[in-house]
Order: C-alpha cells, then sequence, then structure tokens
C-alpha cells in the first residue's frame, strides 16, 4: 500500500529516512505495549451485597485468597445486616450485584425491577429455622403466641409456608418485627418464645442453657430447595458486564474447589468471615448444599422438584401474593438469566 504524500522514490530509503523509521516504529510498539499493558492491568472494580449465611462460604473463601485476581477483577463484599435492604442497594447502583433468596427476587420482579438470577448458589438444608421454647411441640401451638421474625426476608417467607401447611396465617399469632441476628438475644431474654432465624445465629440460639432451652419446631429441612440462595444483577448489568459476572462466577467455583480440596483452611476462612470458629463454621455447612456447576443448568429448567426455580417459584409467588406482597406472580422466565451458566456448563 501507498501512503499519500510519501515519496516511493529511492530518497524514500535514504539513511535519515531509515533512521527515523528505526527510531520510530519501536517507540510506536513501545507505546502500544504500555497501553495494552494497562488496560490489563486495571481490574475491573465490583461491589457485591451480601448478609453473614454459610452457604455464602465459596465467596468468602475468593474474597480472602483474592481468587477474583486471576479473573481481572478487584472484588469488595459488602456486608448487609438486613436482607431486606440489599435489592435497594441494588437497583440504585450502589453495588453491582447481591446474594439475596429467590424469593426475594420474585418479590422484586413482581414490582417491576429488572433483577435477575445469574446463578444459584446454595439452598437451605436446615440452616434456616424456626426455634422455640420446650412449651412448645409444634407448629400449631404457635397460635396467639410471640413470633420474633424478619418482615419481607426468608424468615417471614420460611414461617408464611409452615403456618400454611399447619392451617394457620398470620392472624393467628402475635408478629414481633426483628432481625434475624436479634432473635437469639430476644428469646434468651425470656421474652420470646418463638424466633425465626439463620445460621450463625441458629446455633446461638439452639446452643443456650445447655442445648436444652430451645429447638427446632420447623426448618428449610422440611422444604428442601423452597429457600433458595442466588446471584443477583439488574439486567442493564448482566448486559454491560457478561464477561466480569462470568470471572465472578468462575472465582466462585474456585472457592467451591478450595473448599473441598482444603476443608479445614476453609473452615477457617469462613468462620473468620462469619464471627465463629471453624468447628462451627463446619457444623453449619450441614446446613446448605452449595450447588455444583454441572448442577446449575437444572434449576433454571422446568420441573415439578423445589429445587427448580419453576416449581419453587410458584409456591413462593402464591405466598407473597396471598400475603399481599405482590399483587400479580411474575412470570419464572422473568426472574434469570441461565445464559452465562450454561455457557460455563457446556
Amino acid at each position: 500500500m501507498k501512503l499519500a504524500g510519501l515519496s516511493s522514490s529511492p530518497a524514500a530509503s535514504s539513511p535519515s529516512s531509515s533512521l527515523l523509521g528505526r527510531l520510530f516504529k519501536p517507540a510506536l510498539g513501545a507505546a502500544l505495549t504500555l497501553a495494552t499493558a494497562a488496560a490489563m492491568a486495571a481490574p475491573t472494580n465490583m461491589k457485591i451485597a451480601t448478609v453473614v449465611w454459610i452457604g455464602y462460604g465459596p465467596f468468602y473463601v475468593a474474597e480472602s485468597l483474592d481468587l477474583f485476581k486471576k479473573y481481572n477483577l478487584k472484588v469488595s463484599l459488602q456486608v448487609f445486616t438486613d436482607p431486606a435492604l440489599i435489592p435497594p442497594a441494588i437497583a440504585s447502583g450502589a453495588v453491582d450485584g447481591g446474594m439475596l433468596t429467590y424469593d426475594q427476587v420474585v418479590g422484586q420482579v413482581a414490582a417491576g425491577k429488572a433483577m435477575k438470577v445469574v446463578m444459584p448458589i446454595d439452598y437451605s438444608n436446615g440452616g434456616d429455622a424456626i426455634v422455640a421454647d420446650a412449651s412448645i411441640k409444634s407448629v400449631k401451638d404457635f397460635k396467639g403466641r410471640k413470633v420474633g421474625y424478619n418482615p419481607l426476608s426468608p424468615s417471614d417467607f420460611l414461617l408464611s409456608y409452615a403456618l400454611k401447611i399447619n392451617g394457620l396465617g398470620e392472624k393467628d399469632i402475635s408478629p414481633v418485627s426483628m432481625t434475624p441476628e436479634a432473635v437469639p438475644a430476644a428469646m434468651a431474654s425470656g421474652q420470646l418464645p418463638i424466633g425465626v432465624t439463620y445460621e450463625p445465629s441458629l446455633s446461638q440460639v439452639l446452643g443456650q442453657g445447655g442445648g436444652k432451652k430451645f429447638k427446632v419446631v420447623f426448618s428449610s429441612k422440611d422444604a428442601p430447595g423452597l429457600i433458595a440462595d442466588v446471584l443477583v444483577f439488574d439486567d442493564k448489568v448482566i448486559k454491560a458486564k457478561p464477561a466480569e459476572i462470568t470471572g465472578l462466577i468462575k472465582a466462585y467455583l474456585d472457592g467451591m474447589a478450595y473448599m473441598k480440596a482444603k476443608p479445614d483452611e476453609a473452615a477457617k476462612i469462613i468462620g473468620k468471615f462469619m464471627g465463629v470458629s471453624a468447628k462451627e463454621a463446619k457444623e453449619q455447612m450441614s446446613g446448605v448444599y452449595n450447588i455444583p456447576l454441572a448442577e446449575m443448568p437444572k434449576a433454571f429448567l422446568p420441573a415439578k422438584e423445589t429445587t427448580s426455580y419453576y416449581a419453587s417459584g410458584e409456591v413462593i409467588g402464591q405466598l407473597l401474593k396471598a400475603k399481599g406482597q405482590i399483587s400479580a406472580i411474575p412470570a419464572t422466565e422473568a426472574t434469570m438469566d441461565a445464559s452465562l451458566v450454561k455457557a460455563l456448563a457446556k
């Protein structure tokens, strides 16, 4: 190719022009190399909202060991004491994404928010529970009693489900609004006979009085898959940052792999994040099931099992509508984007 304004005569090959060429080309190459290196060296910052929950252990490991760095990410986990505050933070852009329970996603989509599940994290298998003192034998004994729980949260949902299948409703109890973390102290004071909470607060309640004062009356183990934890982003963020979100998912999977390869070290990391001992962290892990990559796509497929969002979403939607929390049940497809997980699972 001949460039306009440049001569093709022998003069163009004179010593002076050759010298300029030798100087110019390396300088240009160096500049491009430096620009490329700078672009590659600058990681993408992401803020991800979370709560202290044993099922999020792989994320805690990933943060502690900086497993995100491999995917050119700098991830900061933003801890919320109230899970109900995470959806507004995602909607406002205060955080890039967050860890929610699937019932929260259904509620948000029903309210017109464009939040979607991009990855299943875990489902509670006893890690969420309704605890009560020795005088209460079953859920049916809740009638007329005070029950402490966090409104519009997974605790509210678990309680609603337990009451419904036992022929009761919210009108049959005396609700006391409090966060899951406040339940242990409230029950220890003797002012609250029944509370709904999750780990690590659950173990704190059950450990009181030498383990004989309180007991589990109903838990997520009685409805496997119904309380599912998910990684959620606003639809516009999913479209804008698919590669970054994929990197986040990969780092999470690396965290899971580390937990399997080095369970003792992982328990120390998770315990430190949660404010419990490594031994307690290990015990709490039995209350959740972290979903491996090979099983993740199944959560997005229609099925009768509540481990599918189609099945659990139907139950969740009906309960939320009955409680007046949503006016219409959203289509399951509107609550999720399975594309990133499916691509990784191929």
